[in-house]
């Protein structure tokens, strides 16, 4: 087994490969706007460092988010073109739960929820019963709405950090952004034990920014 995990539902352009019983090389960088400039490269980066080579991938993982329409879909779209070129499988997971997983293995135990920055200030968020056990959709909420029904439960991710006055118990010193380490930790785990995995399709949860202008001019020639 040789997994290519990557992600861009977050600021970080994260990539990793994994052998099926570790992480033999991985890239992070956090840019919420070179997403399709960084990521290719991290690729090179990553194979190159394991001294591997992209033929010998057999699956490919990704997160399908929920995050921003642009970046969300570079990294779907970069994993599914890898898939379709090497003939490989390409495994879906959800963002969130690379998070909570890699917040699991940092010692964090119980319930808990996730919950990344989805701007327009609001969180995309997820509760957990533990690190590898989402028992709530992938939602977004603005922090403030989020109080009451979570209340008591210790928080995770950069949207908890930003809006720590939302939540009771941030957790600062866990992982904060994704990492394709961890996505491809879970995904090995799963392939393992035959877990289930999402399709390679994007979780928007809104519309995309830009809208066609309503009662726009139409210019025919004459």
């Amino acid at each position: 087994m040789l997994l290519l995990a990557l992600d861009t539902a977050t600021p970080a352009v994260t990539v990793a490969l994994h052998d099926g019983d570790s992480v033999v090389a991985e890239s992070n960088q956090v840019d919420a706007r070179r997403h399709g400039e960084l990521l290719l490269p991290a690729v090179d980066r990553v194979l190159g460092e394991a001294g591997r080579g992209l033929d010998e991938v057999t699956g490919v993982v990704v997160g399908v988010g929920p995050g921003p329409y642009t970046g969300l879909r570079v990294g779907i779209v970069t994993a599914a073109t890898f898939a379709a070129t090497l003939d490989v499988p390409v495994h879906g997971l959800c963002s969130l739960d690379g998070i909570a997983y890699a917040a699991g293995r940092a010692g964090l135990t119980g319930e808990f929820v996730v919950a990344t920055d989805a701007r327009r200030k609001e969180v995309y968020w997820a509760r957990y019963a533990d690190a590898r056990t989402r028992v709530t959709e992938p939602a977004v909420d603005r922090p403030g709405d989020l109080t009451e029904p979570l209340a008591g439960l210790t928080a995770v991710g950069a949207g908890a950090v930003l809006y720590a006055d939302a939540f009771s118990d941030v957790r600062a010193d866990l992982p904060q952004h994704q990492s394709a380490a961890a996505l491809a930790a879970l995904a090995a785990e799963k392939l393992r034990t035959d877990g289930e995995f999402l399709p390679p399709q994007p979780l928007y949860l809104r519309r995309p920014d830009a809208q066609v202008p309503a009662n726009y001019k139409v210019v025919t020639p004459k």
